[in-house]
């Protein structure tokens, strides 16, 4: 098998991926294609797979069959290099909380290989972006939520990786706070990072460019939002996700 593919236009290439626990199946033979730029919603209730499939799009979780490709490289053979193309959020937005502000983008940055300087311009670019000069020094366990989870995503792509993946990112943050940190997805996207995103707001699907629905370890719609809800005669992607989920058979 390829370790690297060559049309990088094209961030993600997965082809029945499937990952099992024994006999259980929690990632069942799923396929999927996600371009540069785009924005991809990964849709599905807890229990679904949804964080699983992301577990092994990002490096973290070997596959037990199937192949994907991630910012062209294959994360099964490659997982290192997928790992430093990538940026990563999580439910729990990944910052140490007893770091100041500015000792978690250093620590990062340093993860990320990126040099003294370059830490320091982004510091100071992403300290008056974010509007948080004067909280440099502060304990990130101080923070409002909101800060917290708008400094993470500022975190995961400081050293511009190709693809940026968020787990549930905008779960517990009041709906102003999730509006802003959507515009800041859809400004990422414009600069060319792909965003793949799972969550459970499906009030939040209608921002993606596409999105899949995940039941049960499979996917049951891949689409636009506008297509999935002609094809089911739904008026909200409510009404689709209900229409899919309720057959489910398991959750977490």
């Amino acid at each position: 098998m390829k370790d690297r593919i060559l049309d990088t236009d094209m961030s993600i290439e997965a082809h029945n991926l499937t990952k099992k626990f024994g006999d259980f199946i929690a990632v069942d033979s799923i396929s999927l294609q996600v371009p540069r730029g785009e924005i991809f919603g990964f849709l599905g209730a807890n229990g679904a797979g949804k964080t699983t499939a992301m577990r092994m799009l990002t490096g973290l979780l070997r596959p037990t069959s199937g192949s994907a490709f991630v910012a062209g490289y294959n994360i099964a053979t490659d997982s290192e290099q997928v790992k430093r193309n990538i940026g990563y959020m999580s439910q729990k937005f990944s910052l140490y909380q007893d770091l100041k502000v500015w000792e978690n983008i250093e620590y990062y940055g340093g993860l990320y290989g990126m040099s003294l300087r370059q830490i320091k311009e982004v510091t100071d670019l992403m300290m008056h972006k974010l509007d948080m000069d004067q909280e440099r020094n502060t304990l990130v366990s101080q923070l409002p939520l909101g800060w917290k989870q708008k400094l993470s995503f500022s975190i995961a792509i400081m050293h511009r990786p190709r693809i940026v993946f968020l787990d549930e990112p905008t779960g517990g943050v009041d709906p102003i706070t999730r509006r802003q940190f959507w515009n800041m997805i859809y400004e990422t996207a414009r600069e060319g990072i792909t965003i793949f995103v799972t969550t459970h707001y499906m009030d939040e699907a209608e921002y993606c460019g596409r999105v899949a629905i995940m039941v049960d370890g499979r996917i049951e719609a891949l689409g636009k939002t506008s297509e999935l809800k002609t094809q089911f005669g739904a008026s909200s992607m409510d009404e689709v996700f209900y229409m899919l989920a309720r057959g489910a058979k398991r959750n977490e």
